[in-house]
């Protein structure tokens, strides 16, 4: 019997499950704001170079100045980072005119002025992060993935050796009285990486199997919400420094779940204690549940090592890790919002919309053909609608919108199914460490994402090409991997099966509709 297994003695799916579910839908919202906000806060306006006042330009208008100071572009726009470097009047009479030479084009001398119609600052307008400086605004949100990654590793190992929430709320409950639980600290859920990556995982491991879809997918659909409500905020905030405020503010809604998140766990606890009473009457509950823990050498330890020391799972780690393109081709199509026909607001808004029947549609896909050709298919095709926005051209807005609004929605199916799939490929002590493992190679992903967009200076398509072929080949190694579909979560034998080999029977067992029996010799 395994830990699925006594869920299910207990109901499998009841009120905890619920609650926790619900706790967890809520942290979810805020995170997608703090993932994506680069694109508000770091958004770059329409600019031109800043030109200093003459005598001569007394009597002209504004259209007329920028005429004959700033080059234009063969569509006709003004160019962002060039002007002449002596004005040239002669195209006052004849603006199809070109100059007669490169010499009289120069870098901006003098600053830049900005469009403020659609945002009032962002850092690119407060510290020019234009032009030579663009790599220093795409580097903002590669800083921020650099901190997520060393997060997921350093929270990764911190929550399996000594705060890990799936077994502190179930063991600690038993083992001291309510008050001494109910104040444990839990620091982790605080920070973003943990309410990430801990959360959600613990709302998958605390269903039976049946339900674990469901969950997953649950918590991914707040994802989305967020998503949209970043559009919303984004909108009525065009300031950058209060759109910063009003997205961190409810971060302190955590500190609600670390007040509540335990006490919730007493309802399960209960529930548990009194089947354990019914079945084995002369063994403590507490007992049990440390064997289901305590199935290591004394001394022994897990870390990210571990990962690789088994053929087994090193296949596991190696071509999960490999799918850091999830990341990867996600944040590339969330981070470019312009070039749809549509405003950066709108376009976050339909591009976080479609992802809520992308998720349904990964709910009974990974049931139907499996986690693995989910994932690999799933990202397979996001790449090949980004190569499809290639070769249409940019002036077919109708079709390069659809496409787009098409590719981001298998991104996030590939996002959804990658996150529910990882978390049943590792056994319960290695969990969170090769989560922690598959985080850190996703936010190296998410790190890239924004730094690709550089290479436009090289081709103006080669930031595409890169995301295609990097989806293309990332989906394909994840044909590599085992499938998951209805099994047991890797897990060491439950206490109740240890009950029993030192010849304690249950009294009674209830029936239970388990969809396959359980193999305890398997070795991972």
């Amino acid at each position: 019997m395994k830990f699925e297994d006594l869920l299910l003695e207990i109901g499998g799916f009841g009120r905890f499950q619920i609650l926790i579910l619900f706790v967890l839908c809520l942290a979810r919202i805020n995170l997608p704001m703090h993932f994506l906000l680069h694109s508000f806060l770091a958004a770059t306006p329409s600019h031109h170079c800043a030109i200093p006042h003459q005598e001569a330009f007394v009597n002209l208008t504004m259209e007329e100045i920028l005429l004959i100071s700033i080059p234009r572009e063969p569509d006709g726009t003004f160019r962002s980072c060039e002007m002449f470097s002596q004005p040239q009047f002669h195209l006052l009479l004849n603006s199809s005119l070109q100059p007669e030479n490169d010499s009289v084009i120069q870098n901006c001398q003098h600053g830049w002025v900005y469009d403020h119609s659609q945002f009032t600052s962002t850092i690119s307008t407060q510290w020019d992060l234009v032009c030579e400086q663009r790599g220093l605004n795409q580097a903002t949100a590669t800083f921020f993935f650099i901190g997520v990654t060393i997060g997921a590793v350093v929270f990764g190992y911190l929550s399996d050796r000594f705060d890990t929430l799936i077994w502190r709320l179930f063991l600690q409950g038993f083992s001291f009285n309510d008050k001494a639980f109910t104040n444990l600290p839990f620091p982790g859920e605080v920070l973003c990486v943990p309410a990430e990556r801990c959360l959600p995982l613990a709302g998958m491991e605390w269903v039976d199997i049946e339900h674990r879809t469901f969950s997953g997918v649950l918590t991914s659909i707040f994802w989305s919400i967020g998503n949209m409500l970043l559009a919303l905020i984004a909108y009525l905030v065009r300031e950058w420094h209060w759109l910063l405020v009003a997205v961190t503010g409810p971060c302190l809604l955590s500190i609600i779940y670390l007040m509540t998140g335990p006490n919730l766990s007493r309802v399960s606890c209960l529930d548990l204690e009194r089947t354990a009473a019914e079945l084995f009457p002369s063994f403590h509950l507490s007992q049990a549940l440390r064997m289901i823990t305590t199935d290591k050498k004394p001394g022994e330890s897990y870390s990210y090592i571990s990962l690789f020391r088994t053929p087994v799972l090193r296949k596991i780690s190696l071509c999960s890790g490999a799918v850091f393109g999830v990341a990867f081709s996600y944040y590339g199509m969330s981070m470019k919002l312009t070039g749809f026909g549509l405003n950066m607001y709108l376009s976050q808004f339909v591009f976080g919309i479609i992802e809520i029947p992308a998720k349904m549609i990964v709910y009974v896909l990974v049931n139907r053909i499996g986690r693995r050709q989910s994932q690999a298919w799933s990202l397979i095709l996001t790449g090949l609608c980004i190569g499809a926005n290639i070769i249409i051209p940019k002036s077919s807005l109708v079709q390069t919108m659809s496409i787009a609004i098409t590719g981001k929605g298998l991104s996030e199916a590939a996002f959804t199914t990658v996150f529910l799939y990882t978390s049943e490929l590792y056994p319960t002590v290695l969990r969170q460490n090769g989560m922690g493992y598959t985080s850190f190679t996703a936010r190296i992903g998410g790190a890239l994402a924004p730094l690709v967009f550089l290479l436009d200076d090289v081709w103006r398509s080669l930031p595409e090409v890169t995301y295609c072929g990097v989806a293309v080949c990332c989906g394909s190694v994840a044909f590599l991997l085992p499938e998951t579909l209805n099994q047991h979560l890797s897990d060491y034998c439950t206490a109740f099966q240890k009950l029993q080999s030192i010849g304690l029977q249950p009294t009674k067992k209830k029936t239970s509709n388990k969809k396959q029996s359980v193999n305890c010799t398997k070795k991972v």
